[in-house]
């Protein structure tokens, strides 16, 4: 997969995108990340990416000719590409949404700032994301959230592709309690069935538990699993 991210902050992406799993999907060749200035895009002599909103009002509205001209030499090298604004107006970010970008076979991300972008941007993308219901200084970190989210779910990125199947939100639950050695440690133990050796004991013991933490901290989600049981 290859991912293009247009910012006018390059440097934020110095660590997150160089580390972990995503290091690891790189070195692979399974993920081809490339982080573009928008400022090389621009035309005057002081590069401006950004100007005062027409009409008045607070802040800077980042400029539609950068991003237009930066869609279309990236989409000349690379064909079309799937472009995603990351912007607190998005649909939320979900597990479904990070399985269904992980089978694009590129992503373009452009990340908002100021107050926003010019509202013709919004014609050029294909959709537009949000990693939650709170305002951040910029889509820098929204879109390191979205590239992580979207990476991990390649074909060859994790060392267990089970272990995704068991994870949180896959099945509408959240993930079960876990445990490693020491099997007691200052009077906290780790659970007899757990150590029993008997898997299917397990297994019930670990769906039983996803649904009671499920319904303990995410009543939300538990209401809607069971009410797509009734359906």
């Amino acid at each position: 997969m290859r991912i293009d991210i247009l910012t006018l902050f390059p440097e934020m992406f110095k660590g997150p995108l160089d580390e972990s799993m995503i290091k690891i999907a790189k070195k692979k060749n399974l993920l081809d990340i490339r982080v573009h200035n928008l400022r090389k895009w621009t035309s005057d002599i002081h590069r401006t990416a950004d100007d005062k909103p027409y009409g008045g009002g607070s802040g800077m509205i980042m400029k539609l000719e950068p991003i237009y001209m930066a869609l279309v030499d990236i989409r000349r090298e690379d064909g079309e590409g799937r472009v995603i604004l990351l912007s607190p107006q998005g649909t939320k970010l979900k597990q479904h949404t990070a399985k269904r970008l992980s089978k694009e076979g590129h992503l373009i991300l452009i990340c908002g700032h100021y107050e926003g972008v010019d509202e013709r941007v919004r014609a050029l993308i294909n959709e537009e994301i949000s990693i939650g219901d709170y305002v951040l200084t910029c889509g820098e970190l929204p879109a390191c959230v979205l590239v992580d989210c979207v990476a991990r779910l390649l074909p060859g990125v994790l060392g267990d592709p089970n272990s995704v199947e068991t994870e949180s939100f896959e099945h509408g639950l959240l993930e079960y309690p876990q445990y490693t050695r020491p099997r007691v440690y200052k009077g906290m133990k780790v659970p007899d069935v757990i150590l029993s050796g008997d898997h299917k004991k397990i297994d019930e013991w670990r769906k039983k538990e996803a649904v009671k933490r499920t319904k303990e901290k995410r009543p939300d989600l538990f209401r809607r699993k069971s009410d797509k049981k009734k359906c």
